[in-house]
């Protein structure tokens, strides 16, 4: 077969995403917290940065305010969408770096630089985090009469312990990697399974609550007969089989089986657990006399604004060199694009917050059971926007109403129908589901199929597999699990 080299004419379309076009999308699908880490990361790594007055409100904002750049739209309009972010008049005088030079130290604070006692920050204002239960069980083990070649075993051992407090490795699988006994292994697992807290260190649950009765001196009760021999029975609360199997009243077992749930199921959860964040809402929904108002939170977002000096520096008031000259244009360059975005992710978070306020309206008057079913091509064409430009907007995002704190997302979902031929969003449906339950007698709760009879006599049309998928959602049990007998 002969080869042929031949030149070929060939047109076609692609869209191709500027650096940034894809910082902009970036911004607008992260949540607060992630957008305030990324801002104070770049304030650090871009000089031209800094923060300023506070951002102009976006609330009076217009409907034709712009979005992210639609996939297939005219790349070259993204700059007329955006409102153009002036220098002028912004930020503070110009700045004395003479001064400032001299008086920055660049060995930070020294111990020499406190005239007093009274100067020094206190020692718990130097800690920086707390204790891990890893942190705790090392600790435990330096203060025991462990060998030097049983510290290093109880090292590993520990290493593989969770955040629950559970071994996460097996015996076998720890003798292949130390090179140790089964049963040198087995002797140091028991001396740890000793240490604060209890329960610590076993395998499962059930060996974890046998090894807190033991450290309370509880051998040969009751609550460890059923855990050893009755736990399967235990878990599906048939305290009558229980008690026929070990000779007992059914009184008994149920005293056994309150004691039992008593204990801690998860040891090592009350160590090294993250600071709480609470969730900061994004817009905050005000009902002033009968209309609702969207207030975007600007409320810890630094404002950031561009750096005078170095404003100077490029319009010529003062010299600089070549290279420096590139180097202040790359940031500046960079760093009015960020600010143009997060105005931009703050105006296109707007907008959408104001179209689901618009189509949830009975919601924020009477309360869930008036939440109306809605996808997000509904808000995308309320405000011409793509699908994936909403999907984006409403991920980790979260609005304050007068109904409470939701995320965003919430008040997407879909419609079930009814005998009436309307549709009631499913989210109403799961909540009716959480009403028939709490109602129910506890001694012979409602099966799935039963709540499907309940659901069809309030005009709800669905099938039992529907409510078992939203039970399930709900965090609530079978029937089975349900049922109490005391």
């Amino acid at each position: 077969m002969a080869l042929e080299l031949r030149q070929q004419l060939k047109l076609s379309q692609q869209l191709v995403m500027t650096p940034q076009l894809q910082q902009a999308i970036k911004l607008l699908q992260l949540s607060r917290m992630e957008l305030v880490e990324l801002v104070q990361q770049e304030l650090e790594e871009n000089p031209v940065l800094e923060e300023g007055v506070e951002i102009e409100s976006i609330e009076g904002a217009g409907s034709d305010e712009a979005s992210i750049q639609e996939p297939g739209r005219d790349e070259g309009t993204i700059d007329n969408q955006i409102d153009e972010v002036k220098g002028e008049n912004e930020g503070l005088g110009d700045i004395d770096w003479q001064t400032y030079l001299e008086s920055y130290s660049l060995g930070g604070t020294v111990a020499s630089s406190y005239e007093d006692d009274e100067d020094r920050p206190s020692f718990e204002n130097l800690l920086t985090r707390t204790s891990t239960l890893v942190d705790h069980l090392m600790w435990q083990m330096t203060l025991s009469n462990f060998t030097d070649v049983e510290q290093r075993l109880a090292a590993e051992i520990i290493g593989n312990i969770d955040e629950d407090g559970y071994l996460q490795i097996s015996v076998a699988d720890l003798c292949l990697e130390t090179g140790a006994a089964p049963d040198v292994i087995e002797e140091l697992l028991g001396k740890i399974q000793e240490f604060d807290p209890p329960g610590v260190g076993c395998r499962n649950l059930q060996e974890s609550l046998l090894v807190q009765l033991r450290l309370l001196g509880m051998d040969g009760s009751l609550a460890e007969r059923i855990l050893s021999e009755q736990i399967d029975l235990l878990e599906k609360k048939n305290y009558p089989l229980i008690a026929k199997a070990l000779h007992v009243t059914v009184d008994e077992v149920f005293i056994a089986a309150k004691f039992i749930a008593s204990l801690d199921p998860r040891p090592g959860s009350s160590f090294g657990q993250e600071d709480v964040h609470y969730i900061a809402p994004d817009i905050f929904v005000h009902k002033v006399g009968s209309e609702y108002v969207v207030v975007l939170n600007d409320e810890g977002l630094p404002n950031l604004k561009i750096n005078s000096f170095y404003r100077s520096a490029l319009s010529g008031t003062t010299e600089v060199d070549k290279e420096a000259g590139e180097y202040i244009q790359e940031k500046m360059r960079g760093a009015v694009w960020l600010i143009k975005s997060i105005h931009q992710r703050q105006r296109t978070i707007y907008r959408v917050a104001k179209s689901i306020v618009k189509f949830q309206r009975n919601f924020l008057d009477l309360g869930i059971e008036h939440l109306k079913p809605l996808v997000l091509r509904d808000v995308a064409t309320d405000i011409d926007m793509h699908e994936s430009t909403i999907s984006r907007v409403t991920t980790n995002k979260y609005i304050q109403t007068p109904r409470g704190l939701f995320e965003l997302k919430y008040f997407f979902n879909s419609g079930i129908g009814t005998t009436g031929g309307d549709s009631v969003a499913s989210e109403s449906v799961k909540m009716k589901i959480k009403e028939i339950i709490s109602g129910e007698n506890t001694k012979k709760p409602y099966s799935d199929q039963k709540i499907v009879v309940l659901l069809h006599e309030v005009g709800i049309n669905i099938a039992r597999r529907t409510v078992t998928k939203y039970r399930e959602m709900l965090g609530v049990g079978s029937s089975t699990e349900r049922k109490r007998l005391f």
